[in-house]
Order: C-alpha cells, then sequence, then structure tokens
C-alpha cells in the first residue's frame, strides 16, 4: 500500500518587484499556514516517509516546514522536475520514488497540480488547488512505478480555509 499527499507550495510573497519567480519566498500567511496544515496531518497519523518539493524557495520553505512539524527533517529531497511541472513530470517523479517509501509528501505549483489531482481519481474534482492545500490518495501497490496505471483511493482534501 502506497499514500500520496500532493501539497501545493503555501502563499508566496510578490514584494520585490522584478525577483525571479524561483526566488519568490513565503509571505506571512503562508509561513502561517504551513505549520498549521502539517499539524492537521499529524492529527490525522499519516506517517510521511519521504518529503519531495520543487526547488522553487516558496516550496522548498513549506516542504521545510512540513518536516519541522513530523521531525523529519532529514527525509527531504528536492528536484527541479517539480518545479511548474506538468502532470506528466508529476507522474514520473512520483513514479521514481524508492519502493521502501510507503508514504510521500510531494511539492510543487500551479497549474500543473490541479491537472495532475485531477487525474488521479474520479471520485474527486476541484477547480483549483489551493495554496497549502493537500490532496490524498492511496493506492494498493508495491512499486511506485505502478502508481500512475492503477486504481486510486482518494482519502481527503484540506487546504488554510478548510475550517
Amino acid at each position: 500500500m502506497k499514500t500520496l499527499l500532493v501539497i501545493r507550495h503555501a502563499k508566496s510573497s510578490w514584494a520585490l518587484i522584478g525577483q525571479s519567480d524561483k526566488d519568490r519566498p513565503l509571505n506571512d500567511r503562508g509561513n502561517k499556514d504551513a505549520p498549521e496544515i502539517a499539524n492537521r496531518l499529524v492529527n490525522k497519523e499519516i506517517p510521511i516517509d519521504l518529503f519531495l518539493s520543487s526547488t522553487a524557495v516558496r516550496a522548498k520553505q513549506t516542504c521545510i516546514h512540513f518536516s519541522k512539524v513530523f521531525k523529519a527533517e532529514n527525509n527531504i529531497e528536492f528536484t527541479n522536475a517539480l518545479y511548474h511541472a506538468n502532470s506528466k513530470s508529476i507522474f514520473e517523479v512520483v513514479s521514481s520514488i524508492d519502493n521502501k517509501i510507503n508514504c510521500a509528501a510531494v511539492f510543487t505549483h500551479n497549474p500543473g497540480i490541479t491537472d495532475f489531482v485531477n487525474e488521479l481519481t474520479a471520485a474527486v474534482k476541484i477547480d483549483n488547488m489551493p495554496t497549502c492545500g493537500v490532496f490524498a490518495v492511496e493506492a494498493s501497490i508495491e512499486k511506485w512505478s505502478d502508481f500512475e496505471q492503477c486504481e486510486k483511493r482518494f482519502l481527503f482534501f484540506d487546504y488554510p480555509k478548510n475550517i
């Protein structure tokens, strides 16, 4: 059994005009939302084995907030393949996860993340993956390479304004 948590980076700052997209950090709301949502996952007793993040600063910071809450700061991997990745690229990253990992959290960006989660299951479709949103599915597989083609079971969808 494999569990995948797909997480959009938290709210980012647009304060510095001319700053490159990849270098934009989280704003105050993003720095508040990320640990809050991570704590919601802890309360759901979800044991995340791997935190996989885009190399964009806002995604990395979101991932680090989550890993700190989970006390798993040594279980982070950063990959440029998740920076503004389309759904095909996200599937490729997921299929390359080590099979020893049972639960992975993937941090990436819109619009690819919305397209990706809408391909995971027919049970739930969303119009837009909100910042710091988490979409979770479970798959009865032993190898991550089988993830794209297998049937997935929707677990939950959570985001900061979902109170």
